[in-house]
């Protein structure tokens, strides 16, 4: 008969994995992923190296998940704004606010997300969420044209766009650490993501 797990085996398995992926998300915020060893993350979270292995068989499917996990709690509250109360453009614009002022919050961590260099399965899971932002931009940007507040236009090229353009502003800022007036960043992008949109200045 194969040996089952009991079930505080399971929570003490399931605990010890997350804890594996707080810390290593910890440190990839503080060193991005090629400085993020499988020692460092296990000294970090006070175990051996070799438990580590116990829980991921590599270190990039530790990254994964640390990638996973931090990128969809930003999907989910771009979502919340996007979805919630009010009109698709003011939507829009919280959302880009949202999003921004988070990255720039957590700069270290939202950089790894963006853009720092990451093995290929890491790079694979940005292109996918990635998709998944267009996704929730695309969206927002129909129902702004349907209400008759946005022209009308493509909105996958514009949710393309919006996309791309996020991200490509906040990169330098993130990568370099640069503490320049947040403020003045964030009405910036919000105020060129309505303009990519087509809404009417305010």
């Amino acid at each position: 008969m194969a040996y089952r797990k009991t079930p505080a085996e399971i929570r003490r398995l399931e605990a010890a994995r997350d804890r594996l992926v707080t810390c290593a998300t910890a440190v990839v915020a503080e060193v991005g992923w090629s400085q993020a060893s499988v020692t460092a993350v296990a000294d970090a979270a006070g175990m051996a190296a070799g438990s580590v292995y116990q829980h991921f068989p590599s270190k990039a499917a530790l990254a994964v998940e640390v990638f996973r996990r931090a990128a969809e709690r930003e999907i989910q509250v771009l979502g919340e704004v996007l979805h919630g109360p009010g009109e698709p453009v003011d939507r829009l614009a919280r959302g880009v606010e949202v999003f921004a002022r988070r990255a720039l919050e957590n700069r270290g961590l939202a950089y790894a997300l963006l853009a720092a260099p990451a093995d290929p399965q890491v790079g694979a899971e940005r292109l996918d969420f990635r998709r998944r932002y267009h996704a929730l931009f695309a969206e927002v940007v129909h129902e702004g044209m349907a209400a008759g507040l946005l022209p009308k236009q493509n909105g996958e090229i514009t949710a393309a766009a919006l996309t791309g353009a996020v991200g490509e502003v906040l990169v330098d800022p993130l990568g370099t650490h640069d503490e320049a007036d947040a403020g003045e960043l964030l009405a910036e992008l919000t105020a060129m993501a309505l303009r990519c949109a087509g809404a009417p200045a305010a």
